[in-house]
């Protein structure tokens, strides 16, 4: 008999935490390590959040704004914390923080945070359903609210650039200090 899948977990039930050594095999020329290794890494600790949660393996639909915040030097050890902060039918968004340490000086920064819609997959490879959460704390409500947020305004942007609403002459004004010039060939 299959175990039956919970309809609603709590948060910690699918946090993530790994640590790994920066190598100089993961570095560029000027011994910081390459924005994609961490990006790789990333992935890999939101699949796993996103799979644990849900009990299906997860494919990434969407990252939502990655901004290195501070290098990563080889040697230092990288922290990566990963949540559920957002739970749709099928789909969850796993929020990510990114800290590295000095190991001789103990020193930590924070490098990065992260957004990763993740969709859990069935044995045929179809969308499927994915238990809810459980919101015990304020901060877990904010960071639920955030999501249907970036959704909302995802949305939005995504239509207000429809290359069949978009009107030129609304956003002329934004080049006016740019580093950019507008040369259009009548047609």
């Amino acid at each position: 008999m299959t175990e039956m899948k919970k309809k609603f977990k709590h948060i910690k039930e699918s946090q993530l935490t790994i640590t790994e050594l920066m190598l100089p095999s993961n570095s560029n020329f000027s011994g910081k390590i390459h924005g994609g290794h961490i990006l790789n890494l990333m992935d890999q600790i939101a699949f796993a959040c996103a799979s644990k949660h849900s009990g299906n393996y997860c494919v990434t639909a969407s990252v939502n704004k990655v901004d290195f915040l501070n290098p990563i030097e080889v040697g230092e050890l990288v922290t990566m914390k990963a949540s559920i902060n957002y739970t749709g039918r099928t789909s969850m968004v796993v929020g990510l923080r990114v800290e590295s340490e000095n190991i001789r000086t103990g020193k930590s920064k924070h490098c990065n945070s992260s957004y990763f819609t993740m969709v859990a997959k069935s044995e045929d490879g179809k969308s499927t359903p994915i238990p809810g959460l459980i919101l015990t704390s304020k901060d877990e409500i904010r960071r639920f609210s955030r999501s249907i947020k970036r959704q909302e305004e995802g949305r939005n942007r995504t239509s207000r650039f429809s290359s069949k609403v978009f009107k030129i002459e609304e956003y002329l004004h934004l080049f006016e200090t740019s580093n950019s010039k507008i040369d259009l060939k009548e047609k």
